[in-house]
């Protein structure tokens, strides 16, 4: 799951180039995902490596859902998507697919990921520090990317904000 999740960070879209605003968290989030990797792996063999068959079924159901979930919030954004917080002149918001239920579909992916990775590993000493290191970072991006959307789409963007969740997607969407 980690190699496919590199790779993918190396693969070429069709996007158009825009006005990159941040690019520190990436950098924090692949770190904190191969911490994530590397300490679970660690505190499995610390453990005695023994798999537990439902901790990793968990995880492997979380890890297609993250897959899955950001597939979708990729296909929906297009060629505007980007891994750095980045605004195009051209930027269109988008709300269809996943987008509908929440803000921002990538960040749940990533969570998703996270917890799988140490779900299969039965690695929960791990998953704890670097969630406590990932939400501050991930508070903080969402914060830049939302300042640079209501700079964008103003207004627009405004009302979506009070109507659809940013992470987890806790009501239906709204009839538009």
């Amino acid at each position: 799951m980690y190699t496919l999740r590199i790779s993918e960070l190396r693969t070429k879209r069709e996007t158009i180039p825009g006005k990159v605003l941040e690019t520190k968290t990436l950098r924090a989030f692949v770190f904190l995902g191969t911490l994530l990797l590397g300490g679970s792996v660690l505190e499995f063999f610390l453990r005695g490596a023994r798999m537990q068959e439902i901790s990793f079924s968990a995880g492997l159901i979380c890890g297609v859902i993250s897959f899955c979930l950001r597939r979708s919030a990729i296909s929906s954004l297009g060629r505007f998507w980007s891994l750095h917080v980045e605004i195009r002149d051209q930027h269109q918001f988008v709300e269809t697919g996943p987008f509908r239920w929440m803000r921002h579909p990538t960040y749940l992916s990533m969570i998703l990921e996270l917890l799988a990775g140490a779900l299969m590993l039965n690695a929960f000493f791990t998953l704890i520090v670097v969630m406590a290191l990932f939400i501050p970072i991930l508070r903080i991006r969402i914060r830049i990317e939302e300042d640079a959307l209501i700079e964008k789409f103003g207004s627009i963007y405004r009302t979506y904000q009070t109507q659809t969740p940013a992470i987890f997607p806790y009501k239906r969407p709204m009839l538009r």
